[in-house]
């Protein structure tokens, strides 16, 4: 099976499997995968997207795959300087997952001891990662033009 298209989520449609994906998994254009249900199908898009949590491959077939968010290590980052320490992130165009009280990121040592310099306290800990998109909202946060 090949799945050449990707539904946004795809409410309302008949979900026919899964597959759990990290976030670097869902950035993607041509690869052969597993559904969680050990399903083989090849993805082949015409260029590279960048998958969310509930979007779904649509296979020649008909049937739909819905993606799923897979816990992957990351660093929590907690802080009285929430903003600040945001904003070394961004200038750096790291994907970040941006919450009210905390931020995650992906395991990166250099970046964990600037955020300490900065006066944050990080932790590792296992979840699902589902940054914040790049310019507008969209995509991901590295790969633009300057």
């Amino acid at each position: 099976m090949i799945s050449e298209k990707i539904l946004v989520n795809p409410e309302n449609k008949k979900i026919d499997d899964t597959i759990t994906l990290t976030y670097d998994q869902r950035f993607i254009r041509r690869k052969k995968l597993v559904s969680d249900n050990n399903f083989g199908f090849l993805v082949n898009l015409s260029e590279t997207v960048s998958l969310k949590k509930n979007d779904g491959f649509l296979l020649d077939n008909g049937s739909i795959i819905l993606i799923q968010s897979a816990e992957e290590e990351l660093l929590e980052i907690k802080s009285n300087n929430l903003m600040k320490i945001t904003w070394h992130i961004g200038n750096r165009h790291i994907p970040c997952q941006i919450e009210d009280e905390r931020l995650l990121i992906q395991v990166d040592k250099v970046i964990e001891n600037l955020i300490i310099k900065l006066g944050g306290s990080v932790k590792k800990v296992k979840e699902e990662f589902n940054p914040e998109g790049g310019a507008y909202g969209l995509g991901r946060t590295h790969g633009h033009k300057h």
